[in-house]
């Protein structure tokens, strides 16, 4: 599938600035430095004289973990007047599929808008109501398509644009790594709020690298766009290696483990079985009723690369299967280097096909706008092995990692 590229490349890539020191070097101890460190260190310059809100959820930690709402609004060099939240709500207190509406953060007394389902001039108008200037978007990603906060973050930009505001986007890591891109690209007729634009499943970008490459390549007019990014981060390193705390991005996301296997087992969200919801282990706990050894059995005959399959019982306290005990598989993953989470995602669909009489899809083929098209569907259907299925994208996958190299920001 080839990408289409803008006119508006070179003027769009231009007025992206980049605001802190090269992120390719560490700085002088060493550590990372997120956006907003390199932000606040510089006394807020970039936010003179500027009524800025902030698109952010739980995650807009510091490194001593105080939120990032909390430090601004305390700091007189700043004028934080809003606070927008996405799915989840800006403080998490909603599950997946919820946000937490309009209402005063009673820590602050800053007004909190939700954009969660919201895009466009409805977005715009949101923006253009709570009277600011500057949106500003800090939120850790996990590195997958469908984990909606990247389009949260293209919804924000292009109403940004619309309403006539400055976007600025503080970078944080991809804590699965930024090695490469992995899987399926998206085809437009499968756009959704789980994926609006042609990217890989798993990007293998930061948040950053994604805003500068929606600006240059699917914003029909760029917004004003300045990143903030970080130093010390490097693309081959996990989250974990860098001591920072991990703030569970969504309810479900528990660990940077979770994050490791999510870009692959998220499709079985497009399954009749349970994707780990309910438990302690989301997304590492996968299977249903009636479902035995076998299909650990058949995922460890595959031999994949750095990970393996146990055969495991659980009872999810809620979602799929909520309170009945289930059989399936965990994954373990014991060689992270070499871990492909979308191919290891696809062998576990054909196995669990070919070894569970009572596979299915969701009624609704959510699992088509997972993978960005019906081909996955389709070739697991017509018995199709996982290495036919993940080369059918491959020419696709290349064009996508072209486009992408012209955006990363770090070594």
């Amino acid at each position: 599938m080839r990408l289409s590229r803008r006119a508006l490349l070179t003027a769009a890539t231009a007025a992206a600035s980049i605001t802190a020191t090269p992120a390719t070097t560490a700085d002088a101890h060493g550590t990372l430095r997120t956006g907003f460190d390199h932000l606040a260190a510089d006394g807020y310059a970039l936010l003179a004289a500027q009524k800025v809100g902030i698109v952010t959820n739980p995650t807009g930690i510091t490194p001593d973990a105080r939120h990032i709402v909390d430090v601004m609004h305390a700091d007189p060099r700043v004028h934080l007047t809003a606070v927008f939240g996405p799915e989840h709500g800006f403080r998490g207190t909603a599950q997946a599929g919820g946000s937490e509406g309009r209402y005063d953060d009673p820590a602050t007394g800053l007004p909190v808008y939700d954009t969660y389902l919201k895009s466009g001039q409805p977005l715009a108008d949101v923006f253009t109501a709570s009277g600011v200037d500057t949106v500003v978007f800090d939120i850790q990603d996990v590195g997958a398509r469908f984990y909606t906060y990247i389009w949260t973050l293209y919804d924000c930009m292009e109403a940004a644009q619309l309403a006539g505001r400055r976007f600025v986007v503080l970078d944080r890591p991809n804590p699965v790594t930024g090695r490469t891109a992995e899987g399926p690209v998206l085809h437009r007729e499968f756009a959704s709020f789980v994926g609006r634009q042609p990217i890989a499943q798993a990007h293998g970008m930061t948040v950053a690298e994604l805003a500068r490459l929606f600006n240059a390549e699917f914003l029909g007019t760029p917004v004003a766009l300045d990143v903030v990014p970080m130093t010390g981060w490097r693309r081959s390193r996990f989250y974990d290696s860098y001591g920072l705390p991990w703030v569970p991005p969504s309810p479900n996301m528990p660990t940077p483990d979770t994050a490791l296997v999510y870009s692959g087992t998220c499709l079985f969200e497009g399954t009749n079985l349970s994707e780990g919801r309910g438990t302690t282990r989301p997304f590492e706990l996968l299977g249903a009723e009636g479902v035995d050894a076998r299909w650990a059995a058949a995922a460890n005959e595959l031999a994949l690369p750095g990970v393996r399959f146990r055969e495991a019982y659980f009872a999810p306290t809620f979602s799929k299967f909520q309170g009945r005990t289930v059989g399936g598989v965990q994954i373990h993953v014991h060689d992270r280097a070499a871990y492909d989470p979308v191919r290891t995602g696809i062998a576990l669909l054909v196995t669990a096909k070919k070894v569970w009489s009572g596979f299915a899809w969701r009624s609704d083929d959510w699992i088509d706008k997972l993978t960005g098209s019906a081909r996955v569907r389709t070739m697991v259907d017509a018995g199709a092995g996982p290495d036919e299925i993940v080369g059918a994208w491959r020419d696709e996958l290349a064009a996508f990692r072209r486009v992408r190299k012209e955006f990363l920001l770090y070594r």
